[in-house]
């Protein structure tokens, strides 16, 4: 899931979306900063679970590659979403509003197979 994650932020270059970010960036306070950094990680996300979909559809994932992927995701995705939260516990919310805190979230483009999904930019938070 790391190697799809990453072409997820390929996706976002190619489709401009890295660069409005950083313009937005840096523009925003440390806080605002934080919670842009997350929906674009979110996004990543997102497009690497649509990569998944179609993987899945076409037999190139064996049954607990899935959950595999999202457990190592875990654990390291939860420590650095703490850390870029900055104790502002903001991070953390927003993850769990946008993706599912429960252990592992499955990202929402593995259940759809559809990028529209993936707008973590116009999400609200609760």
């Amino acid at each position: 899931m790391w190697i799809a994650h990453e072409i997820g932020h390929h996706v976002q270059n190619l489709l401009g979306i890295a660069q409005k970010v950083e313009q937005q960036r840096a523009r925003l306070g440390p806080t605002s900063r934080n919670a842009l950094s997350v929906r674009q990680e979110l996004q990543a996300d997102c497009f690497a679970g649509v990569w998944g979909y179609y993987a899945r559809q076409r037999g190139l994932l064996e049954p607990g590659d899935l959950e595999s992927g999202l457990s190592a995701a875990a654990s390291i995705g939860d420590d650095r979403l703490q850390q870029q939260s900055a104790g502002h516990g903001q991070t953390r919310v927003l993850h769990a509003r946008l993706v599912g805190s429960a252990g592992a979230p499955v990202p929402a483009g593995f259940e759809s197979g559809d990028p529209g999904q993936c707008d973590t930019f116009t999400a609200r938070e609760p």
